[in-house]
């Protein structure tokens, strides 16, 4: 029996975050069996689900060791020796940084600031997940690793471009993981999953050595089946770089899991954003947002059906910062393989870094106001999360740049404009289709409210207990 034989650690695969981080601190487990059992747990699963570009099995073996004698020290910090996982837009030091895209990528010689935080938290990095080539899509998938699949229907895509971070999740693999959000990026990949998802404030989390990225767009932001667990990761590696463009006031997340949230205002919004295609909201998940919107008069919130109108400037703003950050990209890695959309959108992105660039930068401060206005009357947005259950994973391949846009358009018009905004936005799981395919629905809130929206999720967390339904291992 080896020391990463799952029997070393029975069981942990059911244990979330903060209950694996005391199982560690009270002696009941060791850190080597359970990253040794995250690993071969992923082992098993890389064949089907294929969650991971990078496992770090040495050397996450190796800290696990480090950590038990730290422990038996008596050392103690919040997830010391805990197996968490990171998104592979993300540079762990000594590994490459592919971001979807083939190619040969040198290791990274420094941790991004987040990796750092997790390590500093105690947390055992055990590899890095799979997203699609640049972060530009709803699914996870590549010619240069294959498709990740979701671990409630193998056919069906687990969402992206955190789908590899989400899918490790759901399935069990590791208790929780850090994706990245761009325009819905954590939440949607959560909503397909069964997860809680947050969309944090911008810069809550450093996106180190980037001082922003995607001109603003794109923020880290947890993954985990609880609330509590999202919380406590998002307090593990939040926190500012010197170099960082947006430093918001500090929070305590996990403090707000207690909280009582007081009686809200929630504004019942199903209307979808402006898009230049047609989209249309599925009855099912319309039906699922409503039961929501129903347990939150239960509990005594005042809900009223009210649509949030953004507007056209919205998109204006979006899309010349999205396609001029993939541009960026793409430019910083010299030598990669990618998909040919993936080219035709950094040529697009190459004509609007520019003044078109400049322009939308400058509708940020107009968009806060007007959005802004509609929290006069409301404390809290409740939305669908995407308009569609998960697509079949191949829907994407060998499909042209138009047929893509409205692909993904069709089927997750409504995470994009908070991160436009800079917002925080929660995904919470809303049930099921009548096929078995997980719905999820938003909690989005102005500057700053990851405490209000944190304590309203874990509220209805208590209420509906979405973390006891979980897939069948298939592996």
């Amino acid at each position: 029996m080896t020391v990463s034989d799952p029997a070393h650690a029975p069981g942990t695969r059911e244990l979330g975050l903060a209950e694996l981080a005391a199982a560690l601190a009270n002696g009941t487990i060791t850190s080597t069996a359970a990253v040794g059992s995250a690993l071969d747990r992923i082992d098993a699963a890389q064949g089907t689900l294929n969650a991971f570009r990078v496992v770090r099995r040495e050397r996450a073996l190796a800290e696990a060791a480090e950590a038990d004698r730290r422990l038996a020290a008596g050392e103690r910090l919040p997830l010391l020796g805990v197996p968490v996982a990171v998104k592979d837009d993300t540079d762990v030091a000594g590994e490459p940084t592919a971001f979807g895209c083939g190619g040969d990528f040198a290791p990274k010689t420094e941790d991004a600031e987040s990796v750092r935080r997790l390590r500093a938290a105690g947390a055992v990095i055990v590899g890095k997940t799979n997203t699609c080539e640049l972060g530009q899509w709803p699914f996870t998938s590549a010619a240069w690793f294959g498709h990740t699949r979701n671990p409630w229907d193998r056919t069906r895509t687990p969402g992206g471009s955190s789908g590899g971070a989400a899918a490790a999740v759901a399935a069990g693999l590791v208790p929780a993981a850090l994706g990245s959000d761009g325009a819905g990026s954590v939440r949607i990949p959560a909503a397909w999953t069964n997860l809680v998802g947050i969309k944090p404030q911008r810069g809550r989390i450093s996106t180190w050595p980037e001082a922003e990225a995607f001109y603003g767009l794109t923020v880290n932001g947890p993954l985990a089946r609880t609330v509590a667990d999202a919380a406590l990761l998002l307090d593990a590696a939040a926190g500012p770089h010197q170099g960082d463009l947006h430093t918001p006031e500090p929070i305590a997340a996990s403090d707000a899991v207690g909280w009582e949230p007081g009686k809200l205002r929630i504004a019942l919004s199903l209307r979808i954003p402006f898009t230049a295609t047609k989209t249309a909201l599925d009855p099912q998940i319309a039906q699922a947002v409503r039961r929501t919107a129903d347990t939150l008069r239960a509990l005594g919130h005042t809900v009223t059906v009210a649509d949030l109108h953004y507007g056209i400037l919205i998109g204006a703003s979006f899309l010349p910062r999205s396609l001029a950050g993939i541009r960026r990209v793409y430019q910083r890695m010299p030598g990669l393989e990618v998909d040919p959309r993936t080219t035709a959108n950094a040529r697009i992105g190459r004509m609007l870094d520019g003044p078109a660039l400049y322009a939308a930068r400058r509708l940020e401060p107009l968009l806060h106001k007007r959005i802004g206005n509609f929290f006069r009357d409301y404390d809290v947005v409740l939305a669908p999360t995407t308009a569609t259950p998960p697509p079949r994973v191949e829907e994407i391949d060998g499909i042209g740049v138009n047929a893509t846009n409205n692909l993904i358009t069709a089927a997750c018009p409504y995470t994009w404009p908070w991160n436009v905004l800079g917002w925080p936005s929660i995904d919470i799981p809303a049930g099921f289709t009548d096929t078995g395919l997980p719905i999820g629905a938003q909690l989005m809130g102005t500057a700053n409210s990851e405490p209000r929206l944190i304590s309203l999720a874990a509220q209805l967390e208590s209420e509906l207990n979405w973390q006891n339904h979980r897939p069948t291992p298939w592996w």
